[in-house]
């Protein structure tokens, strides 16, 4: 379920009122493959409810380019949402999402295995709150950018 950012902390609030734990990730997810559907069901298993934080189509151009998405903001939001593992998604603007995480104050934060503590951009938010952050192994040959090729025949 989509949910409108100025409503997210209300809503954690919430969540942690009835004795449940938030875990969170944030990314693209442009062209969902089974690399994502693993990675978000190992982030599911670490919380009670799971909230995706969904770079918008603006945030994407920005990091990604001009040829990108492939899919609007709306249809990844919607995509994402029919998975059993998401219970909701949050949209951003922003190239990181570092504001929205010192907002939500999640239990629990992942980021892909090519991430440590010492690179992680979001670290210092992550020991201020005390959100214990989880560091997902990636499955090997499966990006949205190797989908993107491969349909291009490179």
């Amino acid at each position: 379920m989509l949910v409108k950012r100025e409503d997210i902390r209300a809503l954690i609030d919430v969540i942690h009122h009835s004795g449940k734990t938030v875990v969170t990730t944030n990314g693209c997810f442009d062209i969902l493959h089974v690399g994502h559907v693993r990675y978000l069901e190992k982030t599911k298993s670490f919380a009670d409810y799971l909230i995706v934080l969904l770079n918008s189509d603006k945030s994407v151009r920005s990091i990604k380019g001009p040829s990108r998405p492939v899919n609007n903001e709306n249809d990844r939001a919607e995509i994402l949402s029919a998975l059993r593992c998401v219970d909701y998604v949050v949209l951003f603007d922003e190239d990181s999402p570092r504001d929205l995480l010192d907002e939500m104050k999640p239990d629990v934060y992942t980021k892909g295995a090519d991430y440590t503590m010492e690179t992680l951009p979001e670290a210092d938010i992550m020991k201020k709150n005390g959100t214990r952050v989880e560091f997902i192994d990636f499955v090997e040959g499966k990006s949205t950018t190797k989908t993107i090729e491969k349909m291009q025949g490179v």
